[in-house]
């Protein structure tokens, strides 16, 4: 018996070990990894890295000795990536034309390409543009869409409709509404999801110091009693850099969709808030199997007739957790994060861990 339990515990010092102190690897290109590569309007730097590596993420390192290079999350379309050796550790270097002048009687004035983004805008923009985490208090304290003259329950583009008043100068608004409520592995309240309905602005027409009058334009869907007002938009960061994580662990707590499983190019809600992560982070996700009671008749933990309470424990065994994809964060909250998932070797699902790539 005290056997099975020291592997029991064996077992878990070997899973953080693997999670957060995951040795470090000698940086190798893939073998496909052309020697030369010319950079292409609509590329992305996750993309071009990947070309060349196996863990995208690692990319900076490919350039420590560059001093062409300020910054190497920012490449532009043209630049020619050539593949290079020191002391047979690989390294690239850039050919950048000369920027060009555009020449007029009073001015000259440089024009400059635009670097690629870090992640395809168009692949992102739709879960940044319509999607948000509110903290709970905050969500409830927005004022909500009250009906309109006709007696409608809903609310179309072209469609002015009442609503409590919201305190602030603001003349335009977002009409949101409540997709699911965010919790953690724990059952503690993360925050609340919310997406875009529709825009809405502010009518003048002396109406009551309770209540405002809106005139609902731009609806993606049509509104309805009991949405609620947010002012301004969803914001963004305009630029990230790729940075693996390092002692951050956490779980995937959830979607934007409610899928049972996802895959690449879905967006996962993490456990992890702005004060662990930031856009551009990347971690490793891993999935950990139930765990198994060592008896005569093997059964896992979760199977129907496998026994509960405490007297259990010294004969369950612990499966390693392995690594299932990657995941980049593009978009932090309080509480928790968007990341997007950009590989994935088998469904990945809530509960699933992220920790170092």
């Amino acid at each position: 018996m005290k056997k099975r339990l020291i592997g029991a515990r064996r077992g878990a010092i070997l899973l953080i070990c693997a999670l957060l102190s995951l040795p470090a690897f000698a940086l190798q290109l893939k073998e496909t990894a052309p020697e030369t590569y010319t950079v292409k309007r609509g590329d992305t730097l996750w993309a071009i890295a990947n070309i060349f590596l196996n863990e995208p993420w690692l990319w900076p390192e490919l350039w420590r000795t560059n001093t062409q290079i300020d910054n190497p999350h920012l490449i532009y379309p043209g630049d020619v990536i050539v593949v290079g050796f020191v002391d047979g550790e690989p390294v690239l270097t850039v050919k950048r034309d000369k920027p060009t002048y555009k020449l007029s009687p009073s001015t000259d004035r440089r024009l400059k390409p635009k670097p690629v983004d870090v992640l395809s805008w168009t692949t992102l923009s739709p879960f940044i543009r319509q999607h948000m985490l509110l903290e709970e208090g905050a969500y409830k304290a927005l004022p909500k869409l009250l009906g309109n003259q006709d007696g409608n329950v809903r609310f179309a583009s072209d469609d002015f409709v009442l609503s409590q008043q919201q305190f602030s100068t603001d003349d335009q608004f977002r009409v949101v509404r409540k997709h699911a409520t965010i919790k953690n592995l724990d059952g503690e309240i993360l925050g609340i999801q919310v997406t875009h309905v529709s825009s809405a602005s502010l009518v003048e027409n002396g109406q009551a110091d309770d209540s405002m009058l809106l005139f609902i334009d731009d609806a993606d869907q049509e509104a309805k009693r009991g949405d609620k007002l947010m002012a301004g938009g969803f914001e963004h960061p305009d630029s990230f850099e790729l940075v693996p994580a390092k002692s951050q662990r956490g779980a995937v707590v959830g979607d934007l969709h409610e899928y049972d499983l996802l895959g690449k190019y879905d967006v996962v809600i993490l456990d992890l808030g702005s004060v662990d992560v930031s856009p551009g982070t990347v971690l490793g996700v891993y999935a950990q199997g139930p765990a198994i009671i060592d008896e005569e008749s093997p059964r896992y933990v979760d199977e129907p007739g496998a026994r509960s309470g405490g007297e259990w424990f010294i004969d369950t065994v612990s499966q390693p957790a392995l690594k299932v994809g990657e995941v980049v964060v593009f978009k932090t909250f309080d509480a928790a994060s968007y990341g997007l998932i950009t590989r994935a070797n088998k469904g990945i699902k809530r509960g699933f861990i992220v920790a170092k790539p």
